[in-house]
């Protein structure tokens, strides 16, 4: 009986700690669904309907942006980058094409990267966005784009 009884503790505590793995394992996905949100629901459709309310809602207020467009190097703040957005043509409204695209997100612990494509008016976007887990939200911190279509 009491062999019995160890072996049925044992199996207890054997799942309990296959559960905690399996919360352990489940975290970054609930993360990355959440960064995957941010990025449709904010990112995406904020571009898209040149919304600086949804944008507001994804970026820090440091985020700086670099990269290239057309070949030449491209480098903005946050407030320059979005008084772009609001003194342009949304893509929405400008009735041209406009695809953006999930890539890849990968997170350890409170920080991501997230692999995007967009494509907007006549640019084909390569983009990398940094995140920063701050106060339960994920914010994008940092923004390196490429236009791919040289």
């Amino acid at each position: 009986m009491l062999l019995i009884a160890l072996l049925s503790c044992a199996l207890q505590d054997n799942k309990a700690q296959n559960g905690n793995n399996m919360q352990t394992q489940q975290m970054p996905q609930t993360d990355s669904a959440a960064i995957a949100y941010v990025l449709k629901e904010h990112y995406l459709k904020g571009i898209y309907e040149g919304d600086l309310n949804k944008l507001l809602q994804v970026y820090h207020s440091g985020t700086l942006l670099f990269g290239d467009v057309k070949g030449r190097p491209y480098a903005k703040t946050l407030a320059v980058y979005l008084d772009g957005v609001q003194h342009r043509q949304s893509p929405r409204d400008s009735g041209k094409p406009f695809n953006g695209e999930i890539l890849n997100i990968k997170v350890v612990n409170s920080i991501a990267m997230a692999e995007v494509a967009v494509q907007m008016y006549e640019f084909n976007y390569h983009e990398f966005l940094s995140f920063h887990k701050i106060d339960s939200r994920w914010l994008i911190v940092n923004k390196l784009i490429s236009d791919v279509n040289k």
